[in-house]
């Protein structure tokens, strides 16, 4: 089969590769009819380089299974489907305790497994999930990031009605946390980049106030928006050094902060944002990956059933479809330039 392998830093091939097959009674196989590239896999594009040497990689995707294992019994040949990419090894303490985020030998498809980025992929029956018949393959390939926003605000013990919330960096997973934070019933939603493109795809799918950040401080925007008293929580979905700091001055009194964002480098705090965690009382609350107990989680039902109904938008951030063949081209660009929305290749 055909799949996009990566070498090395700035050295991936679309090449041929064994085609996987079903080993385990349990294992479930799916012709991949759309895989999004997630910003994690840009970094290790261009900065780390893989895992494993010519790994086929990826791990954002919907399909069609075409087979199963003989004890397979939740799913049967010609099912639409997404997956959970993550997997656990179920032995250790937090898996033991349904913490499966915090796995100590947690791994992703396409780091030491094959991933999706590819005509087709193996994975076993619990990672698989049901979709309706309606949804789009390609709407369903951002399943995983929608996972990810919502698993971080569950984190933070969810999002209160009538609350405010400010989310810095409306990527993909900053503009699920928008919705998130909208479906949720969050009063006022402040949404901030320095992508004007961005913005306003947050305030398609849910932002009440956007604000263009470009050279100046959030703090002071968004005590402009509040009258001084901040938000009630701060997601930062960016995964830079900067806003890394930035985000801890938004929350008023008794606030909380969401990371979700991963930076690449070290994270320096003035002594202004800091002092905001002790003063302001705030709730720091880390967040990975997008799986809980029972494995994968609440996070996959709840997006499934909410992209179903039509309420959980994912197209609005979608850029481009594109053909698996011209993934070498299209992550050379993406390295190098600055992207609005999310690519989605057709294997």
């Amino acid at each position: 089969m055909k799949a996009l392998c990566l070498y090395g830093v700035r050295d991936i091939r679309f090449e041929n590769v064994d085609e996987p097959q079903i080993k385990n009674d349990c294992d479930v196989k799916i012709k991949v009819k759309a895989v999004g590239i997630c910003g994690s896999d840009i970094h290790r594009y261009s900065q780390l380089g893989p895992y494993v040497k010519g790994m086929v990689w990826g791990h954002e995707f919907s399909g069609q299974i075409t087979e199963v294992g003989r004890a397979v019994t939740k799913y049967t040949k010609g099912q639409k489907v997404t997956a959970c990419p993550a997997l656990c090894c179920e032995k250790c303490d937090p898996c033991k305790k349904g913490r499966y985020a915090q796995c100590e030998e947690l791994s992703v498809i396409g780091a030491y497994r094959q991933g999706a980025f590819a005509e087709y992929i193996v994975l076993p029956e619990n990672n698989v999930v049901a979709l309706p018949d309606t949804v789009d393959y390609a709407e369903a390939a951002l399943i995983e990031p929608s996972c990810v926003a919502l698993h971080g605000i569950y984190n933070a013990g969810g999002i209160q009605p009538g609350s405010t919330a400010a989310v810095l960096g409306c990527g993909t997973v900053g503009t699920m946390a928008v919705q998130w934070a909208a479906i949720s019933g969050a009063e006022k939603i402040i949404a901030i980049d320095v992508n004007q493109n961005r913005l306003q795809t947050a305030l398609k799918v849910g932002a009440d106030i956007i604000i263009n950040t470009a050279g100046k401080d959030p703090y002071d925007a968004v005590c402009e928006m509040t009258g001084g008293k901040g938000v009630d929580f701060a997601v930062e979905a960016a995964g830079t050094a900067e806003t890394s700091a930035q985000v801890l001055a938004l929350p008023g009194k008794g606030g909380a902060v969401i990371y979700m964002g991963i930076p690449y480098s070290d994270v320096l705090i003035n002594r202004f944002h800091f002092e905001r965690i002790v003063r302001n009382e705030l709730s720091v609350h880390g967040t990975w990956n997008a799986i809980s107990g029972p494995f994968p989680g609440r996070e996959w039902e709840t997006c499934v059933h909410f992209l179903g109904k039509g309420i959980l938008k994912t197209a609005p951030l979608i850029s481009r479809n594109v053909p698996l063949s011209e993934g070498p081209e299209v992550f050379a660009a993406a390295a190098d330039k600055y992207t609005d929305g999310k690519i989605v290749f057709r294997p």
